[in-house]
C-alpha cells in the first residue's frame, strides 16, 4: 500500500498497490476529484482491483459526513456475491455417463431455468422485499417513476442479468463443490441511481455547488428530504439484490439436489452460506465519527466477517475472512478488476480463443450467445492471485475455488 498527497487535496489517497504506475490515468483523475471533496472523512481508498468507473473509480472506498453521493454507490446498487459450500467431491460430478457428466447437465439445467441477460420471468414472482415496500410506501416517493420499478421488480427477482454477472460451480482446495452467484438489483438499482443522480445535479446547480458537474459526483445532504429518500430507495435496492441472489442460489441448490438424487444417490451437506454486497453506502462508526462509507466495487471486511472475492471466468475465486483494517474503512477488493474494457477485450481476444481456453481448463460454459464471450475472458481481468497478494492486510483467504462450470448472460 502507498499513500499520495497533494496541496489541492483535502485528504490523502491510499492505494493498495505497489506504485502509482499500476493505476490508470483516468482512475487516478477520478480519485483526485474525490480527494478534493469538502465533506470527505480521513482519506480516499483504492483497492488493488481499482479501475475507472462513472464519477468514482470501481474498487474505491470513501467515507462522507452529512452527505451521500449516488454515483459513489453506482448504478448496480447491491451488486454482490452469494456462496454456498458443500461436501460433494467434484470428481463424482465429472464422471461421464449416458447423457454426459452431472456438471454438464447441471449447467444446462440452470441456463434453462434462470433468465439471463435482458430476459425476465414471463410471470410475476413472489418477492417479500417488494411486498414489504408496498406495505410501507410512506418511506418512498409516491409520485415518481421509481414506483413503477416496484412492479417491474416482480418479473426481475431471481434473474441473473448480463455483463460480469455469473453463476459458477467451483472446486475448492479439498476437491469439494462450491456454488457462487454474482448479481445485483437488475434494472431496479440503475433506475434508482439515475433518478437520484439527476435530482442531486439539479439541487447542486441550484445551490451553486463548487463541485464541477463534469466530475459526476453530485451529492445529497442527508438532512434533506431528497437525501433521506435516496437512502430509503438504496436500502430497498440492497434488500432486493440480496433476495435476488438468494432466489437464484435456492434454484441452483434445488437443481443440484435433483441431479445428485438421480445420478449419485448419496446424501450431502451444505457448509458456508454467504450473501454480501459490494456496491452500497452504509452508516458506520469509524474512529469517533459516524460516517457514510461508500463502497463502489469494494467488499466490507470487518474483523472476522466472511466475504467472497471472485476472479474471472475460468480462473480462481476466494472465500475470505475480514481483518478489520481501519485504514481501508474495513474494506477489500470486490474481485480481480478489469484490465481491458469490454470493447477492448472483444478487440484483443476472439471468441474462439476464449472457448478453447475454457475447454483446456475443463470448464463447462452455459451461454445462449457466445459471440461476446471475450468480454468476460479471464485475460480481460487482472490476476486474482496478484490482487490477493496486495491485500494481505485486509483479508485472510479461507478457501481457493477453481471454476468448473459457469452460466453467463
Amino acid at each position: 500500500m502507498f499513500t499520495m498527497t497533494h496541496d489541492n487535496w483535502n485528504v490523502p489517497i491510499h492505494v493498495w498497490l505497489s506504485d502509482e504506475s499500476q493505476v490508470d490515468a483516468l482512475c487516478m483523475e477520478q480519485a483526485s476529484h474525490l480527494a478534493r471533496l469538502p465533506f470527505l472523512h480521513k482519506r480516499v481508498c483504492l483497492m488493488p482491483d481499482t479501475h475507472a468507473g462513472m464519477g468514482m473509480p470501481i474498487g474505491g472506498v470513501i467515507a462522507t459526513e452529512g452527505v451521500i453521493i449516488p454515483n459513489a454507490v453506482g448504478v448496480d446498487i447491491g451488486c454482490g456475491m452469494a456462496f454456498c459450500g458443500t461436501d460433494i467431491p467434484v470428481e463424482r460430478l465429472r464422471e461421464q455417463k449416458t447423457g454426459g457428466s452431472i456438471v454438464e447437465g447441471l449447467i444446462a439445467d440452470i441456463l434453462r431455468s434462470i433468465p439471463v441477460g435482458f430476459s425476465h420471468h414471463k410471470n410475476p414472482q413472489s418477492c417479500y422485499t417488494l411486498d414489504a415496500a408496498y406495505d410501507d410506501m410512506e418511506l418512498y416517493i409516491a409520485d415518481t417513476p421509481l414506483c413503477g420499478q416496484l412492479e417491474a421488480g416482480y418479473y426481475q427477482v431471481g434473474t441473473l442479468g448480463g455483463g460480469n454477472h455469473f453463476i459458477e460451480l467451483q472446486e475448492d482446495q479439498d476437491g469439494c463443490l462450491g456454488i457462487m452467484v454474482h448479481s445485483g438489483s437488475r434494472n431496479f438499482g440503475k433506475q434508482v441511481c439515475d433518478y437520484f443522480h439527476r435530482t442531486a445535479r439539479d439541487l447542486n446547480l441550484k445551490w451553486h455547488s463548487e463541485i464541477p458537474d463534469e466530475w459526476r459526483l453530485a451529492f445529497l445532504p442527508l438532512d434533506s428530504a431528497e437525501g433521506r429518500q435516496y437512502v430509503n430507495w438504496m436500502n430497498l435496492a440492497l434488500a432486493f439484490a440480496a433476495e435476488n441472489r438468494a432466489r437464484m442460489m435456492y434454484a441452483v441448490r434445488s437443481k443440484l439436489e435433483k441431479w445428485m438424487a438421480q445420478r449419485v444417490g448419496v446424501p450431502f451437506q451444505y457448509t458456508e452460506d454467504i450473501n454480501c454486497h459490494h456496491n452500497y453506502a452504509a452508516l458506520e462508526r469509524h474512529g469517533s465519527r459516524d460516517v457514510w462509507v461508500h463502497r463502489k466495487g469494494a467488499t466490507r471486511a470487518q474483523a472476522g466477517e466472511l466475504a467472497v472475492i471472485p476472479g474471472a471466468m475460468g480462473s480462481f475465486s476466494y472465500v475470505v475472512e475480514g481483518l478489520g483494517n481501519k485504514q481501508s474503512f474495513c474494506s477489500s477488493s470486490h474481485g480481480a478488476g478489469r484490465q481491458y474494457s469490454r470493447k477492448g477485450a472483444m478487440q484483443a481476444f476472439s471468441a474462439e480463443e476464449v472457448m478453447t481456453d475454457l475447454a483446456k481448463r475443463d470448464v463447462v460454459l452455459g451461454k445462449h450467445n457466445k459471440k461476446d464471450v471475450a468480454e468476460e475472458s479471464r485475460f480481460a481481468y487482472k490476476d486474482i492471485d496478484e490482487v490477493m497478494d496486495q491485500q494481505k492486510d485486509l483479508v485472510k483467504p479461507l478457501k481457493k475455488l477453481r471454476t468448473i462450470g459457469v452460466v453467463k448472460g
